[in-house]
């Protein structure tokens, strides 16, 4: 392949190039060919797989995910049909799944997502996933190559031996999370919204004992956030900014560069002994959720929509999610804040996600270059082209009324509830999108909507303007979500200690908070971790990290 011709440079010392893949049934076949209008003709039909809880589009009658509008428009516009089998229900249902294709006991699809390293790394290694370089270099339309090429790291877990065997889902930078708190609340206790770690423990510690719902009852607390993995969640009730208020980017979970420009994992940072002794202090006060250990991220978000908790940390969406909490509050106030800072003023800093799984291609599979066709006309709902310039359906994600396109279901005419979800009945989990805070930062700086996206934004400031002001400071934001520098399959001694090292991490961090161990505990904690495969994990994935930096 001449370098001339590379469409994706990685930042490795080798200067690989990406690929893709294509089939009509995973069975081999020959690869299609286009007739005068631009459809395949015959149609072609690719297999895919999706995890069953992802089958969330809302249906009419006679409708499913394989016999649906979207699935028919992409027939009539494209030539091409996309059949699908939902395997498994839940992640690892669906694992257990593609690793009962490679042994044949399943058929594997043309075409599945992939959400593990081990999980890639096993693909690779059986031989039964299509390399795809030569692919995308030939298929990959240059808008969406132009994509690809700003997540370079994406590519680091489906690559061997300066080879591509995938594809990242749709990659972009997620929304970052804002703070999102009872406004009702800090005006009631004539309070503003925290800023640093000594102003957001004034706040808990008021939203807990200083009646701020005014109803005479102690049944109210500051801060709401899930504790039974990792602390850090890096979507919803997460209370990765409390870390990061004392280590900066050495956030848990996360391997970060240190001064010498080593990988190191955020977790022994020894910043985290001070949060975490913080932290045990408002546990013990009850100034934050007590049942946090046993509580997963979303059921922890819930805590606000009961009108117990007054502060959690989310993506702004999860406003929307919350706002049931007026049916127990009627007066009810929600508002999004920058997350707080450290105390000299730097950032305090969050995970980012930059992709949803990874695409894999059966070996077989000889029609990719009709896959690259459906790929793009999908990223024309995120382009603001083509057949989705505001959305994939009228009358399901967007709707025409009176010459104005509106978003908003309850407008449309005829209003519509719980409609079809056109993006879920496609190749991937989640529609493609470019920058989903972009458009609302553009609209609360005053600018004349135009793009579908920006359309949808202003129509959002109208009717949800919370959250749409939620988007706009996490674009404000939007430089301190970092992701892990380290990405790419389990280092030979994590597979084997990584699972006891997170037990570890996981137990000490809790029992600290909880009172059940001293702060002592976590100067044990790294010296066990180092010794236990810690150390280990750490060279070895800086020996990775020469060959990608």
């Amino acid at each position: 392949m001449k370098a001339k011709k590379a469409v994706l440079s990685l930042v490795l010392a080798s200067a690989v190039v990406v690929g893709g893949c294509g089939n009509q049934g995973g069975g081999g076949t020959a690869a299609a060919t286009k007739n005068a209008d631009g459809k395949y003709d015959p149609v072609v039909t690719i297999k895919i797989a999706k995890q069953l809880d992802e089958n969330t589009g809302r249906y009419g009658d006679g409708e499913d995910i394989n016999k649906n509008p979207m699935v028919d428009l992409a027939v009539e516009k494209l030539g091409i049909k996309m059949e699908t089998t939902l395997l498994g229900g839940d992640a690892g249902n669906y694992d257990t799944k593609l690793r009962l294709a490679l042994t044949g006991s399943e058929e594997l699809p043309d075409v599945f997502p992939v959400y593990g390293t081990q999980m890639i790394a096993d693909m690779i290694e059986s031989g039964q996933v299509k390399q795809l370089d030569e692919d995308i270099e030939k298929y990959m339309p240059e808008r969406i190559k132009k994509i690809y090429d700003q997540y370079p790291q994406t590519f680091y877990p489906v690559m061997k031996d300066g080879k591509t065997y995938g594809l990242a889902c749709a990659p972009r930078l997620t929304e970052g999370q804002v703070m999102i708190i009872r406004q009702d609340w800090l005006d009631n206790l004539g309070l503003q919204a925290p800023t640093n770690m000594d102003e957001f423990e004034a706040v808990i510690k008021a939203f807990t004992e200083d009646d701020p719902d005014g109803n005479g009852q102690k049944d109210t607390y500051g801060f709401a956030y899930a504790g039974d993995s990792i602390y850090n969640t890096g979507w919803v009730a997460d209370p990765v900014n409390l870390f990061s208020a004392n280590t900066g980017k050495f956030l848990p979970n996360v391997w970060q560069e240190d001064e010498n420009g080593e990988l190191m994992y955020g977790s022994i940072h020894e910043g985290n002994k001070k949060t975490l002794e913080r932290m045990a202090q408002w546990h013990a006060n009850g100034w934050i959720f007590q049942e946090a250990a046993a509580t997963g991220a979303w059921d922890a978000m819930m805590q606000f929509t009961e009108g117990k908790a007054g502060i959690f940390v989310g993506r702004p969406w999860a406003i929307n999610s919350v706002r049931d909490v007026t049916s127990v509050a009627p007066d009810a106030v929600i508002k999004a804040y920058p997350t707080i800072r450290q105390d000299n003023g730097d950032p305090t800093y969050q995970s980012a996600e930059v992709n949803d799984g990874w695409l894999m291609f059966n070996k077989n599979f000889n029609n990719m270059e009709a896959f690259f066709a459906y790929y793009d006309w999908l990223y024309d709902g995120a382009f603001g082209t083509g057949d989705f310039t505001y959305g994939y359906l009228e009358g399901y994600d967007y709707d025409m009324v009176d010459g104005e396109v509106v978003f908003d279901t309850a407008k449309f005419d005829p209003p519509v509830t719980d409609p079809f979800m056109p993006g879920k009945s496609t190749v991937l989990k989640n529609s493609p999108a470019l920058d989903t805070m972009q458009a609302y930062a553009d609209i609360a700086e005053g600018k004349t909507p135009e793009t579908g996206g920006q359309i949808r934004a202003a129509s959002d400031f109208e009717t949800v303007p919370d959250m749409a002001e939620g988007y706009a400071v996490a674009y404000a934001h939007k430089d301190e979500l970092i992701s892990s520098l380290f990405n790419a399959e389990p280092t030979e001694t994590m597979k084997k200690n990584w699972e006891q090292l997170q037990t570890m991490e996981k137990q000490v961090y809790t029992n600290i908070i909880y009172g059940n161990e001293s702060i002592d505990a976590f100067d044990k904690f790294v010296e066990d971790w180092k010794a236990q495969g810690g150390e280990q994990i750490t060279k070895e994935i800086n020996e990775w990290y020469k060959t990608v930096k």
